[in-house]
């Protein structure tokens, strides 16, 4: 295939309007019927699993204070609740950085400030239900084109209080997902890292990231894969420190803009691991 059809394959397959899961979905799940840049056009099933899968939130090694809503892994920007709660009480007291009560910024800036993709620079769409917001971030196309859908974020609210800030904790994957390790898995470095594809010619890469380092811990790839739902795989060795929730993205690209597609899930390193 030239890469003129390849990159004609690629347009006519992407872009369509996101479906927000309900609130109970786990992050990293892939969702039915959902379409984005690389897309297949053939709608899933609403029944159907989807091509990643349910990566579903796991028990954690430390208490539930470390979790976000008793269940989720905070990615950022907050590493634990007794942050997010001393970011609250600042707010009351001064108004301190105010964008953490908006679920857009706060995907924004998680999308090109924590992960640095900087081309990803508009909100598609958003559904908020309760403490859960979904966000669909992404990009413009080629010479005016329509806007184009990069990952669907989720977030949650990090406590009950009315003014209590969002985190992000996962990401709804359709057409590239990290599924590979679980959601909330205990891991040791190097790891195997992986999931599923559609699209054509793609150039995958892996890091792992925690918000105390402005760098990834470490990057793997770029790896080869693509066609329609296929598996891809890579070895990904990062330092951390144990304990800690590290933050593994997958990404890919270079049709239409450097990061066209990523996906995000949410590990711990075991003491010794790394």
């Amino acid at each position: 295939m030239t890469a003129l059809a390849a990159l004609c394959l690629l347009a006519s397959a992407c872009g369509a309007a996101e479906k927000s899961p309900e609130e109970g979905m786990p992050p990293g799940r892939t969702v039915p019927g959902q379409t984005g840049p690389g897309a297949s056009a053939t709608a899933t099933p609403a029944d159907s699993p989807g091509t990643g899968g349910a990566t579903g939130p796991s028990s954690s090694p430390n208490d539930d204070a470390s979790l976000v809503a008793g269940r989720y892994q905070p990615l950022w920007p907050f590493a634990d609740h007794a942050q997010a709660r001393s970011w609250t009480l600042s707010y009351r007291s001064g108004g301190h950085q105010p964008w953490h009560l908006d679920a857009d910024q706060t995907a924004l800036s998680f999308t090109q400030g924590y992960l640095g993709f900087k081309d990803i620079d508009r909100v598609i769409s958003r559904t908020v239900k309760g403490t859960h917001a979904r966000v669909a971030v992404g990009f413009r196309g080629e010479e005016g084109g329509r806007a184009m859908t990069a990952a669907v974020l989720h977030l949650v609210k990090f406590g009950d209080e009315a003014d209590a800030p969002w985190e992000v904790v996962g990401t709804d994957d359709t057409t590239l997902s990290l599924t590979t390790p679980a959601y909330g898995a205990s891991v040791a470095s190097p790891v195997q890292a992986g999931g599923r594809i559609t699209g054509v010619d793609e150039s995958i890469r892996v890091q792992a990231r925690h918000p105390a380092s402005e760098d990834a811990l470490g990057e793997s790839g770029p790896v080869q894969a693509g066609g329609t739902d296929q598996p891809w795989s890579a070895t990904l060795a990062f330092h951390a420190t144990p304990g800690q929730t590290v933050t593994l993205v997958v990404s890919t690209g270079g049709h239409i803009a450097e990061v066209e597609r990523f996906a995000v899930t949410g590990v711990r390193l075991t003491p010794g691991g790394g």
